[in-house]
């Protein structure tokens, strides 16, 4: 069984501005920071960022779903803000998922003025464990959107007063 999620939201943000923490390690970091009930901690495992980039990620105590899983960025695209990463271990794989992937993209809704924080989730899960799939949802990447997006303009408008 395969399942697509999907989260968009608009930001009063130029793209390239966005770009520059989604498309680095700072988003990691950022997160852990901003949303620490989403993300308790990111270990960088290898890499620098780029495709190859793995990361160990810890949820916080309590959280329903995986407690960690390790993900490897396979797509980094600067030219069209896209980021794909998959989980390689733990997690979701160790009940039933055949797969579980997560593409940021941050699109130009207005070039220089605002732009789109595009999340989503792509999975297969086997039959035998297709009720699992009931546990996927974008609550996550909606909050990281959202704590981070929020975070920045902040940044801008303290920076331009």
């Amino acid at each position: 069984m395969k399942g697509t999620l999907c989260h968009e939201l608009e930001v009063g943000l130029p793209a390239g501005e966005l770009w520059e923490v989604y498309g680095t390690l700072r988003l990691a970091q950022l997160v852990v920071e901003l949303v620490p009930h989403v993300l308790q901690k990111v270990d960088i495992v290898e890499g620098d960022g780029g495709v190859g980039t793995v990361l160990h990620l810890t949820f916080p105590a309590g959280t329903s779903g995986p407690q960690y899983y390790k993900e490897k960025y396979v797509k980094v695209d600067d030219e069209n803000r896209v980021k794909e990463a998959t989980v390689v271990e733990g997690g979701y794989l160790e009940i039933g998922f055949l797969s579980f992937l997560v593409r940021l993209e941050i699109i130009d809704k207005e070039e220089g003025v605002s732009s789109i924080i595009r999340s989503t989730i792509e999975y297969e899960v086997d039959e035998e464990h297709a009720g699992n799939a009931s546990i996927v949802n974008t609550a996550a990447v909606a909050a990281i959107a959202e704590a981070v997006s929020g975070h920045l303009m902040k940044e801008k408008n303290s920076a331009s007063n």
